[in-house]
């Protein structure tokens, strides 16, 4: 974190999208976000030399992260920055080896991935962009080993403030269309259509996929005046007993959820 606060000094462009410099009053807790959306993805990776998908990859934080610890990753994106990306792994270089990072400008729909081929897949705010939502997540379960994880880090769709920000933005057009100039092509996109924990289950368990309860984490309740220096590395644990103790009046206030979806080692034919 502290060489990606660095970056974020001389880089507006990444400066402009993190947001983490922008304010001092909320700068602990733009940094615990990312912080526990890292910590989430890290601890439910079991061991090295293994390929990973990080679909969406944007700036390709977390896919550098992964990288410098070892991972083989390939990140796709189709956001308008992508060729910013190339000064973000200049710098990062300078700390580690990313020779086993690639990011590609594609869409998911059109990436060959071969069935079987990846150990982790890993979507970060980013399926509720992907339209249909059953035909990708149909290609992410194809593509994952059997036995093996999507790790999935999205706004609770459930929470009222969330569904209140995104209604401001984009009215009730949860589903629109654009026209990728890169691609030549039109790209069905969700428009913020975040969802709740029970929806992306029903999803999931359509596709085949397990979702454990003990993969599940509530994240963000808490707010940005609550936290200092003191309590900071304790606000995870805060608000993870807050749901366990009102789980049903907390999935209506919590603002981002993690859950981890397993392909099944036996699949159901």
């Amino acid at each position: 974190m502290d060489l990606f606060i660095k970056e974020l000094e001389t880089n507006e462009y990444l400066r402009d999208y993190y947001r983490l410099l922008e304010s001092r009053e909320r700068y602990l807790w733009r940094k615990s976000y990312i912080e526990q959306r890292l910590q989430y993805v890290y601890e439910r990776i079991d061991t090295k030399n293994i390929n990973i998908w990080d679909v969406g990859c944007g700036y390709a934080t977390t896919a550098i992260f992964l990288a410098l610890n070892g991972y083989h990753v390939f990140g796709n994106t189709l956001e308008f920055y992508f060729e910013k990306i190339n000064k973000r792994l200049e710098y990062w270089s300078r700390f580690g080896d990313l020779s086993n990072l690639t990011v590609q400008y594609a869409n998911l729909f059109d990436i060959k991935v071969n069935p079987d081929s990846f150990d982790v897949i890993i979507a970060q705010d980013t399926l509720h962009h992907l339209e249909p939502a059953d035909e990708a997540l149909h290609v992410l379960y194809s593509a994952l080993k059997p036995g093996h994880k999507l790790i999935v880090t999205e706004e609770n769709g459930r929470s009222w403030l969330i569904r209140y920000k995104n209604f401001i933005k984009r009215g009730t057009n949860r589903i629109s269309e654009y026209y990728d100039v890169h691609l030549k092509k039109s790209i069905l996109f969700g428009n913020e259509n975040a969802r709740s924990i029970g929806d992306w289950s029903t999803l999931f368990t359509i596709q085949g996929f397990e979702i454990p309860h003990g993969g599940i984490e509530f994240i963000r309740i808490i707010p940005p005046f609550v936290y200092n220096s003191a309590n900071y590395h304790l606000i995870r644990q805060k608000e993870q007993n807050i749901y366990k103790n009102l789980p049903m009046i907390a999935e209506f206030l919590f603002l981002g959820i993690n859950f981890t979806g397993i392909k099944p080692k036996q699949q159901i034919q």
